[in-house]
């Protein structure tokens, strides 16, 4: 049998006092006189009590725990979230549950309701590449349990959100290309649902209206981040009667994968076709193409500005209970990385 955790009653029973003298001594009660705290607290030390987290969540309907869920933990874009995330909790006292959708709708659906279901103070998400329906998200309203959306963020407005400027970024890596020399300059886009895609492609077409050329649909191509479908898309650009002299993939991954396949097809790589990225994650300084040019997104700032956020919305709801609260969107500027 197990050792059992020391209980108010425990403290009470050999203080010979009540348990509710008990349990406002540890809370600091101003009723409670100082000789009683010290002596409750002195015994609670030596008997190794903790708080029953259950008991106080009752009480104060707070779990101090925040729900964080993403695509893929193992992604290095998503592992740096994460850090960036618990930093900024745990010096706020919050602990994290972390529940993986792996990109698909319905597990993404499983995980939020276990987080309701857990009862977190809120929630933030990366949604997955199919998420079109946010039925599941905006039933947390209900609960009053915010939602923040970080990167793969919905196309609602009345959402807290936290993303880096893609329509912007997509035109200054468009513009760098063509600076160095790139005519054809093609796009390796993500699914179509994603905002995150969106904003891609209307950064690429505005990044080569800006150089004065037409927009030719033939070098923008899609992948559903399989290396199937992004060899299939690679396969079709190079097959073009005028193939690319540029390529900009969706991510690193893609990136990875882009490289590859051209590499099979005896294309020298960043010579005779430059390589692009999102992201601009380390990993790739140890692979042996990395992409020519690179847009940083800050995934480790996203995720600390996403539990910033949180945070501010938690303690604002303390003291504006009846007031509506205005959602957030912070959009972070990327920057343009050579290699």
């Amino acid at each position: 049998m197990g050792i059992q955790l020391p209980t108010i009653k425990q403290i009470a029973k050999q203080l010979n006092v009540s348990a509710s003298a008990v349990s406002r001594a540890l809370a600091d009660h101003p009723r409670i006189g100082l000789g009683t705290k010290e002596r409750v607290k002195k015994l609670a030390e030596e008997l190794g009590y903790e708080p029953n987290a259950q008991a106080i969540f009752f009480k104060q309907k707070k779990t101090h725990i925040i729900g964080v869920v993403l695509p893929f933990i193992r992604e290095e874009f998503f592992s740096q979230a994460i850090s960036g995330i618990e930093t900024v909790a745990l010096d706020h006292n919050y602990t994290i549950l972390f529940g993986q959708s792996y990109d698909e709708v319905e597990k993404e659906k499983n995980v939020v309701e276990t987080m309701k279901k857990q009862r977190v103070d809120g929630l933030i998400i990366s949604l997955s590449k199919n998420t079109n329906n946010y039925e599941h998200l905006e039933a947390f309203n209900k609960y009053k349990i915010p939602v923040v959306y970080f990167d793969r963020v919905p196309e609602l407005t009345d959402t807290n959100k936290v993303q880096t400027d893609l329509f912007k970024g997509t035109v200054d890596i468009v513009n760098w290309l063509s600076t160095n020399g790139c005519r054809r300059i093609a796009l390796i886009n993500g699914p179509e649902k994603m905002a995150a895609s969106a904003d891609r492609l209307k950064g690429y077409m505005q990044g080569i209206l800006k150089q004065k050329r037409k927009i030719d649909m033939q070098l923008v191509e899609a992948t559903d981040f399989s290396k199937e479908r992004t060899y299939a898309a690679m396969n079709s650009l190079l097959a073009l009667k005028n193939p690319p002299d540029a390529v900009i993939s969706f991510n690193d991954y893609v990136h990875m994968d882009a490289v590859q396949y051209a590499k099979q097809k005896k294309i020298k790589i960043n010579k005779d076709i430059l390589f692009a990225s999102y992201a601009n994650l380390p990993i790739t300084d140890y692979t042996s193409h990395p992409p020519r040019v690179s847009l940083e997104q800050y995934p480790f700032m996203q995720g600390e500005k996403a539990m910033q956020m949180m945070i501010e919305i938690l303690n604002q709801n303390k003291t504006d209970n009846d007031s509506k609260i205005n959602s957030k969107n912070e959009i972070i500027p990327t920057t343009v990385v050579t290699r």
